[in-house]
């Protein structure tokens, strides 16, 4: 090859290659080494690191779910007020159906449902042609007795006068005395037979025996009525007297001696919006019930203003408290095969069960006669699996939010 070609290409053909120097491609590898080793120790560092933070954070959970939350209530003293919550219904202080004294057609009616009666008030007027045909009879009949008591009495007396001449004989006089008392007896016969029948008329009128209220009428214009209540007759109207108003309460055995008469209780009707009304305990039955173990108890309660209705349904709140016992809250009860038990905790945290007596039940509490003192701290709603030192931790009661 010429120098020309030599020199056009940029070799020269007087100088050889030599071999390439291998210092700066050590270099280069071993920063890349340096590079990697660091990146790997960076990677194991930051896996130990997430592997001992996860592992503490699964630690604080497991610790942090171990703790049982539990909301407490204290134990209080039984106050004197205390009630018993028990049904009952409302009921006029006289109820009673009015019936027909006597037969005949419903000539016109004169007071509704709902109408308010005083004492005496025409209800309905009755048709009676038959009662009225019988007081015609009768009247008649009690001219005849008449009558005949005034010729008997003549005769009597004639009589009399004859026998004081010896004109005739003792037998004859004492027949015409008889005879005289026959017809005295025959008019006080007519006599009475002719007020009944006029009885019987007056009884046309149906009318209110007592103020009140005209709860039902079962009869219209042209109806036939029977008197009495027996058989087929049927009440022509249902009056209610709606002031004072009673109500009957069925106390248990348990609470029967902390009733006494002429105690005051309050009477409450989820219509009136929680409006408590007072009542009086006027009487009581003086005796357990067999079948049902409960005093039959009486209370009057006065309804001026008419709120009330009869036939509602209301809740008496009879006062039952003695002051003498614990009460508890009825959710805070564990009933375990040995009996009831309460869990109460400890200034620290530590749950321990005791045994209690339980008193009477006052609904959403419950009285407790030994076990427990004033003061202590009881689990609400434990948990089955609840035992004895278990540590838990109390939550704080939440105030219930109000509805919309």
């Amino acid at each position: 090859m010429s120098e020309k070609l030599h020199s056009s290409i940029g070799m020269h053909g007087s100088h050889r290659a030599g071999p390439v120097p291998r210092g700066p491609m050590l270099r280069l590898a071993r920063r890349a080494a340096v590079v990697i080793l660091v990146l790997l120790a960076l990677g194991a560092a930051g896996t130990v690191v997430a592997r001992f933070l996860h592992s503490r954070d699964l630690a604080a959970s497991t610790a942090a779910q171990a703790v049982s939350y539990v909301t407490t209530a204290a134990i209080q003293a039984s106050k004197d007020g205390e009630n018993l919550a028990l049904p009952g219904t409302l009921q006029g202080f006289i109820e009673s159906p009015i019936y027909a004294r006597t037969s005949g057609y419903v000539l016109r009616w004169n007071r509704d449902i709902g109408a308010r009666v005083a004492k005496g008030d025409i209800l309905a007027e009755l048709d009676t042609p038959e009662v009225d045909q019988q007081l015609a009879q009768a009247k008649a009949a009690r001219e005849q007795a008449a009558s005949s008591l005034e010729l008997a009495k003549s005769s009597a007396e004639r009589w009399e006068n004859l026998r004081q001449r010896d004109a005739v004989s003792q037998q004859e006089l004492e027949e015409r005395r008889s005879a005289y008392r026959q017809a005295e007896a025959n008019l006080a016969a007519a006599d009475a037979n002719e007020q009944r029948l006029r009885n019987l008329e007056d009884f046309k009128r149906i009318v209110a025996p007592y103020a009140g209220v005209v709860t039902r009428r079962n009869v219209d214009v042209g109806d036939l009525v029977d008197a009495g209540n027996g058989g087929s007759a049927r009440a022509l109207f249902s009056l209610a007297q709606t002031d004072p108003l009673r109500v009957y309460v069925y106390v248990p055995q348990n609470y029967a001696a902390l009733v006494h008469v002429g105690g005051t209780v309050s009477v409450v009707q989820a219509e009136a919006h929680g409006a408590a009304f007072r009542g009086t305990v006027s009487r009581t039955s003086g005796a357990i019930d067999t079948a049902t173990r409960t005093l039959q108890v009486e209370i009057n309660l006065p309804n001026k203003d008419g709120r009330l209705l009869p036939g509602s349904y209301v809740q008496v709140n009879l006062p039952v408290g003695t002051g003498d016992n614990l009460l508890a809250p009825s959710n805070a009860l564990m009933f375990r095969p040995e009996g009831p038990r309460v869990a109460v905790v400890d200034g620290g945290g530590h749950v321990h069960l005791q045994a209690v007596a339980i008193g009477r039940d006052f609904g959403q509490s419950i009285e407790l006669l030994n076990g427990v003192h004033p003061g202590d701290q009881l689990v609400l709603n434990p948990a089955d699996s609840l035992a004895e030192g278990d540590q838990v931790a109390v939550r704080p009661a939440s105030a219930p939010k109000d509805k919309p």
